[in-house]
């Protein structure tokens, strides 16, 4: 999987040791994700740095790779996975060129040698990487086209600083660590806005973008989006459709050279990609699979709108029925109340606020697995594609003149837990405003299809709205934990040609059943135990352990009295010390998720100490 980063500087000699240095340092922040192997590339004007996680062609995937033209040399720093390397590598075969390796990396090489800027639009995969072309000094940022990998740049008055993630950058003194209101209510207020990366001056290689950076200046192209488009297919032709092109993703994304599994929740996404990947290894390989689990979950679970029942049951059950090697993997609520694995997520996530013990439970789970296995499946976006969150079924939601999550979730609702911060602060981030805003904006860039009656023409939309504002949130936090720990995932379900065909089949169609993800589920039916089938869908479990939150009450008083910390200042400290002073059995829902996202702002504050700049 693996993690970049770099320098790019017209006005000065990179191969210096001062400048050497700062690459280092860039490269070393990116350890956690590529903890095999360590290179940096250097030439006057340009430094690559790369930390590998080697997953195919142990030994031959090296990188930063080179090729030297004759009239110049082309390097490549690569992260990711491309799916479709071998038909690409046969390809450029034919066409003349050569290869060393077995690796995709070599492959993406030789594509830009080949086919220039085009490349990216043969590629199938999950990938960021960056080319440096010398021929013409120019620098080329590419990003797959759903997002699932990040990369991130930080223009400088003579070039460019990027990395994998915002830390990489921040680690060289030509980067400012400065956040401003436009940056805290990107991460206050559970929207991701494309481009947009929180932190002054650095920006997000938007999905489905090419960057190029030269002496001229920056430009920016984008190759693939989402287009409305007619549906041709009925029904069954669909769900066949679907099964198709699962069954092609699954079987591309299971070739690895290491260890491979599965996350099983025992939900029907999770299942179905566990039962697709089992049905194609057949007897060759018994796939292992792992779901999470609390302690006394049982006796402390209680049924809510959004959850009728647990998942260990289930995920058991598919287990046994698709003949996968299960474990359920329990953590403790002390485990996941830890401040030092608090400290491990929020260094990950590089954000003040978060998903609380959701987050944390994930990178327990994804730190168990990675000491057994070092690819996983994740059934992770499959409610974005098919139409699975329950709002998404109630009207109100459906018609709400905003993004239909921001009033109808509890965790991920930026008006949930905000009493913990200082109502000043709040009144200056006005994020019910900012949130108007980046409505109207994404409202304005969504795909329309003409004669489109005015019910499908809305769901449309939602579903838009869902996979390039809400799907975003989920695919960094999902890369970020596993990466914290070297676990690489991959997401079947957000290979862009089954994006696409499910995009564009009508709403009608993808609850043509009368609920929710039917195409899938009709798709996927005849592989799964007839209980996951018919699950009503719940989303990732949340610990209601009172332990947990007496931790938090805990925590929060001894932060209380820390009286220097910065976080203070950002603080409702009449509501904090009204909070923590209840029994933990009075802390409700929300009060629980401000303590939570409060100690992450600390966290953060702690760990990077930015330069906030609050004025307008």
């Amino acid at each position: 999987m693996c993690g970049l980063t770099g320098w790019v500087s017209y006005g000065r000699d990179l191969t210096r040791e001062r400048e050497q240095e700062a690459v280092a340092a860039m490269t070393a922040t990116m350890a956690c994700r590529g903890p095999d192997d360590s290179g940096v590339w250097t030439r006057p004007h340009v430094a690559l740095g790369h930390r590998r996680l080697a997953v195919i062609d142990i030994e031959g995937g090296r990188q930063p790779m080179s090729y030297d033209t004759g009239g110049g040399e082309v390097a490549l720093a690569y992260t990711g996975e491309i799916y479709n390397f071998v038909e690409l590598r046969d390809e450029l075969r034919r066409r003349g060129h050569t290869f060393r390796t077995r690796s995709d990396t070599e492959v993406v090489l030789h594509a830009y040698l080949e086919w220039g800027e085009a490349f990216a639009e043969r590629l199938n995969g999950m990938y960021a990487f960056v080319v440096w072309d010398g021929r013409t000094e120019r620098l080329l940022l590419v990003r797959d086209r759903l997002g699932v990998k990040p990369l991130y740049y930080y223009p400088t008055e003579d070039g460019v600083l990027f990395g994998s993630e915002p830390k990489a950058v921040l680690a060289n003194p030509e980067a400012e660590k400065a956040v401003d209101l436009d940056g805290l209510r990107e991460a206050f207020s559970w929207i991701r806005t494309p481009g947009h990366a929180v932190w002054r001056g650095m920006r997000e290689v938007r999905p489905g973008t090419l960057v190029t950076v030269d002496r001229g200046g920056e430009r920016t192209h984008t190759y693939w989006k989402l287009e409305a488009t007619e549906h041709t297919d009925d029904t069954a032709a669909s769900v066949a459709r679907v099964r198709e092109l699962l069954t092609d993703i699954v079987r591309r994304q299971l070739v690895t050279d290491v260890p491979r599994c599965t996350l099983l929740s025992g939900g029907l996404d999770s299942s179905a990609i566990t039962a697709f990947a089992q049905r194609e290894l057949g007897d060759r390989e018994q796939i292992r699979s792992f779901s999470v689990d609390f302690a006394r979950h049982e006796e402390n679970f209680a049924a809510d709108p959004f959850r009728a029942d647990a998942d260990a049951p289930f995920a058991i059950e598919t287990a046994a029925h698709c003949g996968t090697a299960h474990e359920n993997l329990v953590f403790e609520a002390q485990s996941m109340a830890d401040p030092a694995v608090r400290r491990a997520v929020v260094a990950a996530k590089d954000l003040p606020a978060g998903f609380g013990d959701a987050d944390n439970s994930l990178y327990l789970l994804f730190k168990a697995i990675r000491e057994r296995s070092t690819v996983a499946l994740s059934g992770e976006s499959a409610d974005e594609v098919f139409g699975g969150y329950k709002w998404l079924h109630q009207p109100e939601a459906q018609q709400a003149d905003t993004f239909p999550w921001v009033d109808h979730t509890h965790v991920t609702s930026p008006h949930t837990g905000t009493g913990i911060y200082d109502k000043g602060l709040l009144a200056d981030l006005d994020l019910p405003g900012y949130i108007r805003g980046r409505y109207a904006e994404a409202v304005a860039q969504a795909p329309r299809l003409a004669g489109e009656d005015a019910f499908e023409a809305r769901m449309r939309l939602v579903c838009y709205l869902h996979l390039t504002r809400y799907l975003r949130i989920l695919l960094d936090r999902k890369d970020r934990l596993s990466m914290a720990v070297g676990l690489e995932v991959r997401v079947p379900f957000c290979d862009h040609r089954l994006v696409e065909y499910v995009f564009n089949t009508p709403w009608s169609m993808k609850t043509y059943d009368g609920r929710e993800k039917s195409l899938l589920r009709a798709a996927s039916a005849d592989l799964l135990p007839r209980s996951v089938v018919e699950r009503r869908k719940a989303p990732y479990p949340s610990t209601r352990d009172p332990f947990y939150t007496a931790a938090l009450q805990q925590h929060a008083k001894e932060l209380l009295a820390d009286r220097g910390h910065a976080v203070h200042a950002l603080t409702d400290q009449e509501w904090l010390q009204q909070t923590v002073s209840l029994a933990a059995a009075d802390v409700d829902g929300a009060a629980r998720t401000g303590l939570e996202r409060w100690l992450d702002l600390a966290t953060w504050l702690e760990i990077h100490n930015p330069r906030l700049v609050l004025t307008h």
